[in-house]
């Protein structure tokens, strides 16, 4: 059978608007062309066949292509889809979060595509909604009742759920753990306790599913070149979107229980939130003017926050941990340090003062997430056009992501070791730690629950290895990395559990 394309009208339509296409592009200011260094740049395609091509290793990918860039960054822009651009130079970093920190809002594209996980939380959304949500987390967590609620909650879930899970699994002598598994139940558990003053007992029970669900779906939308294609396979019932609106009953499901509690305890008759001693939701409602559709994206955001950020740190921290002995021998020796000072009766548990000379495992911690950082890469929109301090154009209407994954293994920025775990380059010659990395973010979108983090993830681990050691299961090769929201490792955390000696 003969074929032209005189035969085929969309071939004919291409052909003809070919020509008018590459004078549009060959007319566009040279300023503003995007940066593709050291990849093949296609016709009409442009980068493209680029990000297809690797969207099931996308992480890894893009690193290597702002390592072998001068300037750390990558933008691209093909007719027809969203321009974005990716970086992870420091002076860019800077620019987005802080100095043109107006010009690059979550963006209504991005908020769109989350809305139906997280509403119009503290985490999506821009301008007055998401600054009044800002204040009065802010004043809330600047309190020191809040603290130290904080602290006996995690001191309470730490004994009562993975010390004696863990105690099980090393008297078993064979059992094979999944500590990714139970790190997020364990953080769901926390996060439950302090913010809301439930406890779902996660560990105990199954369903944490929808959140994962819900995360992949979200990245896969962000991930599609086309960003409205997430809303036909919705209508369609096609993956994963089929599995997204399972996911999204499941957890805004929990989320109601919990206000339609908290609203039939209140006050009798006036439909308000009973208070449950100290807990977060329960002071950030106490003004009374949030609905109850405004509270259930309290409750999902802080989840997200909580759940998926602790669990993703501590995940990567132990695998890390589990093939260093000299660095757990270190964090050893000043956890038992702070043990011995503590005198007799002391708690199972450790206090926050403490938890806060432990220096070194404050080090640890740290340099764990700098290369692996729980939120890897952070997508802005952009609201003008614009240009990074490095000269590469931002379009409006853009996503502009920063990759923090990225930024921790630039040699010209943490040296020749930057790959390796090295714990020391965040302590002082006397031993005190200095300031972090942009992990908890910077400007005015910098994570207010940072001190609450570290205590968590401190009490967490000292309270596990002056116990116990882990031994990582899972092969010599590196475990896969899973980029949804949050960091999470393919496959899970397989370790044995043995007991600490000496």
């Amino acid at each position: 059978m003969d074929f032209s394309v005189t035969s085929s009208p969309p071939l004919l339509l291409l052909f003809l608007l070919l020509p008018l296409v590459c004078f549009l592009c060959r007319r566009q200011d040279p300023k503003k062309q995007p940066r593709a260094h050291g990849l093949k740049v296609y016709p009409i395609l442009s980068t493209l066949p680029h990000f297809v091509k690797n969207q099931h290793r996308f992480l890894e990918w893009y690193t290597g292509v702002m390592q072998n860039s001068p300037i750390h960054t990558l933008s691209f822009k093909v007719l027809g889809f969203t321009g974005g651009a990716i970086t992870a130079d420091p002076a860019n970093l800077e620019h987005i979060l802080k100095t043109n920190f107006g010009n690059y809002p979550k963006g209504e594209l991005s908020v769109s595509m989350l809305e139906d996980f997280l509403g119009h939380g503290i985490f999506n959304s821009d301008g007055e909604q998401w600054l009044w949500q800002r204040k009065a987390a802010s004043y809330e967590f600047s309190k020191r009742l809040l603290r130290n609620f904080v602290v006996d909650a995690v001191r309470f879930e730490v004994v009562e759920r993975p010390l004696p899970l863990l105690e099980r699994a090393e008297r078993d002598g064979q059992t094979t753990l999944d500590v990714q598994d139970v790190l997020e139940r364990f953080a769901f558990d926390n996060i439950c306790r302090v913010a809301f003053g439930e406890d779902p007992a996660c560990l105990a029970e199954d369903g944490m599913a929808a959140f994962n669900d819900a995360q992949n779906a979200i990245m896969a939308r962000f991930m599609s070149p086309a960003k409205w294609l997430w809303r036909v396979k919705r209508v369609l019932g096609m993956e994963p979107e089929r599995r997204m609106r399972s996911a999204l009953a499941t957890i805004h499901g929990y989320a109601d229980k919990i206000i339609r509690e908290r609203r039939e305890g209140g006050a009798e008759g006036a439909g308000q939130l009973a208070r449950r001693d100290n807990d977060f939701l329960s002071r950030f409602a106490a003004a009374g003017e949030h609905s109850d559709e405004s509270l259930g994206d309290v409750v999902t955001n802080f989840i997200l926050a909580d759940r998926d950020t602790a669990s993703s740190a501590l995940t990567w921290f132990f695998w890390l941990v589990s093939s260093r002995p000299d660095v757990e021998a270190k964090i050893l020796r000043e956890v038992r340090a702070a043990r011995a000072s503590g005198g007799e009766g002391a708690s199972a548990t450790f206090s926050f003062d403490e938890l806060r000379e432990m220096h070194y495992l404050h080090a640890a911690i740290t340099e764990s997430m700098r290369l692996y950082p729980p939120v890897a890469g952070d997508t802005h929109s952009c609201k003008a056009d614009d240009f990074l301090p490095d000269g590469t154009f931002v379009g409006k209407g853009w996503l502009m992501t920063y990759c923090a994954y990225a930024m921790a293994r630039l040699e010209g920025i943490w040296g020749e070791d930057c790959e390796e775990f090295r714990p020391e380059r965040w302590l002082d010659e006397e031993g005190a730690f200095r300031p972090e990395n942009p992990v908890f973010h910077a400007g005015p979108r910098m994570c207010l629950g940072k001190e609450m983090a570290y205590i968590q993830m401190k009490s967490v681990v000292a309270c596990v290895l002056e116990r116990f050691s882990f031994r990582y299961v899972g092969g010599d090769g590196h475990p896969k990395l899973i980029m949804s929201l949050t960091l999470r490792m393919g496959g899970g955390l397989p370790m044995q559990v043995k007991k600490q000696t000496g």
